[in-house]
């Protein structure tokens, strides 16, 4: 009882002093506050850790609009996605579709196998998608594309799915259009969808990792174990990469339900992304919580803020990894020339 009494004066206390900071910034023009402990028990928190310019979706677009490839060697960023089964890697690849052409699209086959449907449920945690697949990303007009194009792939899964092999040689250009991956043994150099010769523009320029926000909470150590050969391998072949944070509306705490903006102020995610820094190797700021398209049918200025701050992230670092390549062969270049 006297423990009960004690929580009660607390949390009185806390209301009192977050009534008082209200009027305050009632008159200031600061932020908004948390109303309740229950927003600081599911995750909330009043101090922003990252900015965004919620109001600049504009220019965000104009910027995407513009973007142009520096390097004469290559014509096209080739992004390769990867993740667990269900972390929301083909609605990233149909979010960024749909935000570049101004309306919901949904060229990459998506699944989401939740619910109370049992056949559903039986799929949940493996891959929907099998096969290697290219997605160019359409301009408003038709037969317009953007510089870039996403590889989509089988996802990780508990005991099966994607191999490290087969990834690797996505990375190295090696797999070609439409080859259905097998669990059970890796592509090789007999087989009619290996590609012998890649070009620079069928190497990945960058990798992807999408996960769920609570992936922390569900995964083994097996499936961080692959995330982390995953990243390494890349790291190996000087692929830089990027982590995608997906379902923080779902996954993370009440605060993000009720307002995306909160998304910078939630620890929830802050905690999520520290983890996944700490057990996969990702810098912070190379990690971004969002928000996929899967039941909407109209935009939201909100989740595309979001997204397109990882997508211009993206773009930029596979942009610089090209730039670098392609000084390193002139100077290779230039090198044998000086030996003739």
């Amino acid at each position: 009882m006297f423990i009960h009494y004690n929580t009660v004066i607390l949390q009185y206390k806390y209301l009192r002093v977050i009534t008082l900071l209200q009027s305050t910034s009632t008159t200031t023009g600061q932020a908004e506050l948390p109303t309740s402990t229950s927003d600081i028990n599911m995750g909330g928190g009043h101090s922003k850790w990252r900015t965004v310019d919620w109001g600049k979706k504009k220019d965000e677009l104009e910027w995407l609009k513009s973007f142009r490839l520096q390097s004469g060697h290559v014509k096209c960023l080739r992004v390769l996605v990867c993740g667990p089964a269900g972390g929301g890697k083909s609605s990233f690849i149909n979010s960024v579709d749909s935000i570049c052409q101004n309306r919901i699209t949904s060229p990459a086959d998506a699944h989401n196998a939740q619910g109370t449907d049992l056949q559903l449920a039986k799929t949940a945690g493996q891959s929907f998608t099998l096969n290697y697949k290219t997605h160019q990303i359409q301009r408003e007009r038709p037969g317009q594309y953007f510089p870039f194009t996403f590889n989509d792939i089988m996802g990780f899964e508990g005991t099966r799915g994607i191999l490290l092999e087969d990834i690797e040689l996505a990375m190295k250009g090696h797999v070609k259009e439409d080859y259905k991956f097998d669990p059970e043994s890796a592509l090789d150099d007999s087989n009619d969808s290996y590609n012998n010769n890649p070009t620079s523009n069928e190497k990945a320029h960058i990798l992807v990792l999408v996960v769920a926000v609570n992936i922390n909470d569900v995964a083994d150590q097996r499936m961080f174990k692959k995330m982390t050969e995953v990243r390494i391998a890349a790291r190996d072949l000087d692929i830089p990469q990027i982590a995608i944070l997906t379902k923080i509306d779902e996954k993370s705490c009440d605060l993000v339900k009720k307002d995306l903006k909160n998304v910078y102020s939630s620890t929830n995610i802050k905690n999520a992304m520290e983890k996944l820094s700490n057990t996969v190797g990702f810098p912070l700021n190379c990690i971004f919580p969002l928000k996929n398209y899967h039941g909407e049918i109209e935009l939201n200025d909100d989740m595309d803020m979001l997204i397109l701050s990882a997508l211009r992230k993206i773009l930029q670092l596979a942009n610089d990894r090209v730039n670098a390549s392609g000084v390193a062969a002139a100077n290779q270049t230039a090198s044998n020339v000086n030996r003739t």
